[in-house]
């Protein structure tokens, strides 16, 4: 397995997906790869909690 480098759908940056990553991706059952840059998906997370921390 490789790095690879994905286009955010979000900000249309490009972002490496890492050897490391795609292992934990797999040990978790994850069919998809991630199509947001870390910081896309930092921000679409607090939007969904209305940035409230539990």
């Amino acid at each position: 397995m490789a790095d690879k480098t994905i286009i955010c759908k979000d900000c249309g940056a490009e972002f490496t997906f890492t050897e490391s990553e795609q292992a934990f991706y797999k040990e978790k059952g994850f069919e998809n790869e991630p199509q947001r840059c870390p910081e896309c998906r930092r921000a679409k997370k607090q939007q969904r909690n209305n940035g409230k921390r539990y």
